[in-house]
């Protein structure tokens, strides 16, 4: 069975600093028409940084969509002509302050589906030194180190919350326990 919508008719409704949103009019597998409006994004990365005593480096923000604090992992979007690992690296400086000697690529994945083609990187950041944040304009956030093992139940107890963090973490578990290979980069 093909599932492929095809798109017949595509909009711009809205185009603001980095995202935009489409609204299309797409042919159905059964020959029906839909609308499908959606958000175009630039892509993003998210850090694992972990230190030699496994402590994992995180970051208490604030969220305005959502309306309230949450503790996550580093991230952000990606810069037009930046490759994923550049951002990974110029966003665990930026926020947290840390370097990393160590990358490693963990995986890509999409966290909003049913409206935006964001896609987010997963890379695991080792061998820190820290140093002095350069947090970009109208950034504030909290860094914070905890036990890896913490984070962990944080997880699984839901203070921990937000989408990325938690594929991020389980990524991690499933590297460190030697079921992903992960690539050095």
């Amino acid at each position: 069975m093909d599932l492929v919508e095809k798109k017949l008719q595509s909009e711009l409704v809205y185009e603001g600093g980095f995202l935009k949103v489409h609204k299309d009019k797409v042919l159905l597998p059964d020959e029906s028409h839909a609308s499908r409006e959606y958000i175009l994004h630039p892509g993003a990365v998210a850090i694992l940084a972990l230190t030699p005593d496994r402590q994992l480096v995180l970051e208490r923000q604030y969220r305005y969509p959502a309306g309230r604090v949450f503790l996550e992992i580093p991230a952000g979007k990606i810069d037009p002509n930046e490759a994923p690992e550049q951002t990974a690296r110029r966003e665990l400086l930026e926020e947290t302050g840390y370097q990393a000697a160590s990358w490693r690529y963990l995986g890509t994945a999409y966290p909003c589906i049913g409206y935006s083609n964001e896609q987010i990187s997963y890379y695991l950041a080792e061998a820190l030194q820290a140093g002095e944040r350069q947090l970009d304009e109208g950034e504030f956030l909290e860094v914070l180190t905890l036990p890896l093992e913490q984070v962990m139940q944080m997880a699984l107890s839901g203070e921990i919350c937000d989408s990325k963090s938690i594929v991020g973490l389980h990524w991690l578990a499933a590297y460190l326990d030697g079921r992903l290979p992960g690539a050095a980069v």
